[in-house]
């Protein structure tokens, strides 16, 4: 059972959170105080902390679901914060410096770049919160609902945003035809993320005392066979199935001509090239093929742009699936986001259950630089590293990057206190989910070029150089 304590000290309001240890009845508080805030899930995706707890104790948990509303504690997870300002901040450099620098940009097939590190480090962040979130759930039902109600709104929000009705720069229209819109996203993928790994964490786990690193896999023994299960499946389904012939078509510019159809041969299991994987066949066949992302990444690889790593004109002898949709955040890849996630909430229930720091960073860096290893030895062995397909040595290099890069941060942030020098990374992480509508979806950029000076043209983006024609 849980047990909290307040105090008030130099007018502010601290909280310890500890173990009743049931066995002589009386009331031992084990670990440091931490408290985290409401905004600490939502890209790593912010919502109440104390939600539930807030059916167990009354006037405890009045007490902790005023975190976002002015309750301190002395020693808070700044590191997380910080972890997911830094990535938030890389999101919209790469976004913004891909055009420039396609080095920079995500890779247009197998291989790793900046860019393909954003989506891993939001899920690990995910999971890590998850793990402090649901460390203590009153009524699983009640939890498994909330979490539901939150990935749903994820959803909604994601089809809003990246579904196709926003047209971008230099359009002042919006609307989407429901037959074309885009069914998964980013958003849909943290939701899909989000919503499986709280159900393990509400739903799968024991009931020791974790007092090492086995008695920590013994509690969480569930959650890792479930992790082990969606490895298996994922690479069951890339790996087994074949993948048929299949065609597409583009609408020509001129709606009186009927619209190109192009053809492309398979008949093969196993590949994991642009045109013939089992990735791209599964979304096509479930989520249909009009409803997929539009401008696939696999159009700036040699075979497809003559201006590769970038986007350019096709070259004379271009493969007829250069122009095909592909969803980059599909249905099967998303089972290995999945595992991303529980890897962070593993890091996640260890901040839980070791309070020592030492132990702590010996923990992560272990199994982070473990990840790292097979990931590389994997693609060594011909098992590439690829972003599109979320393969599992991909999986295994950025959730082990995550990892590391989580472990320096907290040493430099909360064990040697450089907290003043990260208060912008921090902020920006307080508030992941509307910087990132209002950047990294354009919706801040469309909204003020809505705003002119007698024609559309005229507007503030193209005065200070965004959105130019060339």
């Amino acid at each position: 059972m849980a047990v909290y304590e307040k105090r008030h000290d130099d007018n502010r309001t601290y909280v310890r959170i500890g173990e009743e240890d049931n066995a002589d009845n009386s009331a031992k508080k084990t670990g440091k105080e931490e408290f985290l805030d409401a905004k600490d899930v939502e890209l790593a995706l912010p919502h109440q902390q104390f939600d539930s707890l807030s059916e167990h104790d009354g006037a405890n948990a009045k007490l902790m679901s005023q975190g976002a509303a002015g309750v301190f504690a002395k020693d808070r997870l700044v590191s997380l914060d910080v972890f997911r300002g830094l990535t938030v901040v890389l999101m919209i450099f790469v976004d913004d410096a891909g055009g420039i620098m396609p080095a920079v940009n995500h890779s247009p097939w197998n291989g790793v770049t900046l860019a393909d590190f954003v989506m891993p480090f939001f899920l690990f962040i995910v999971g890590v919160s998850l793990g402090l979130v649901y460390k203590n759930v009153p009524c699983r039902s009640v939890g498994t609902r909330k979490a539901i109600f939150r990935a749903f709104k994820l959803i909604m929000l994601g089809l809003f945003l990246q579904g196709g009705y926003f047209h971008g720069l230099n359009e002042l229209t919006y609307g989407v035809d429901i037959e074309h819109i885009r069914l998964m996203g980013i958003l849909q993928r943290i939701a899909i993320a989000y919503l499986l790994t709280a159900a393990c964490e509400i739903w799968l786990k024991g009931d020791n005392k974790v007092n090492s690193g086995l008695s920590l896999l013994r509690k969480y023994q569930s959650q890792w066979a479930m992790a082990f299960a969606l490895i298996a499946l994922y690479l069951t389904l890339l790996y087994g199935l074949v993948v048929p012939d299949w065609e597409y078509q583009i609408s020509t510019e001129t709606s009186s001509l009927a619209p190109k159809i192009f053809s492309v041969k398979c008949g093969v299991r196993g590949d994991t090239g642009p045109a013939c994987n089992a990735v791209g066949m599964i979304d096509r066949k479930i989520l249909g093929i009009n409803h997929l992302y539009r401008r696939p990444i696999y159009a700036r690889t040699e075979q497809c742009s003559i201006n590769s790593p970038d986007y350019g004109p096709l070259p004379a002898d271009a493969p007829s699936w250069c122009e095909a949709p592909f969803e980059p955040e599909g249905l099967l890849s998303s089972i290995m986001a999945i595992v991303t996630c529980l890897i962070g909430l593993h890091c996640g229930h260890i901040i839980v259950h070791f309070k020592d720091d030492k132990v702590r960073l010996s923990q992560w860096m272990i199994s982070s630089l473990a990840l790292v290893t097979m990931g590389i030895a994997l693609d060594f062995l011909g098992m590439h590293i690829n972003k599109a397909m979320y393969t599992f040595s991909y999986m295994c290099v950025t959730a082990g990057a995550a990892g590391v890069l989580f472990s320096g941060i907290y040493l430099l942030v909360d064990v040697y206190g450089h907290k003043r020098s990260t208060l912008v990374l921090k902020w920006v992480g307080m508030h992941a989910l509307v910087i990132y509508v209002l950047a990294a979806c354009d919706v801040l950029p469309v909204i003020l070029q809505g705003f002119y000076w007698r024609q559309p043209e005229n507007n503030i983006l193209r005065l200070i150089g965004i959105g130019r024609n060339e």
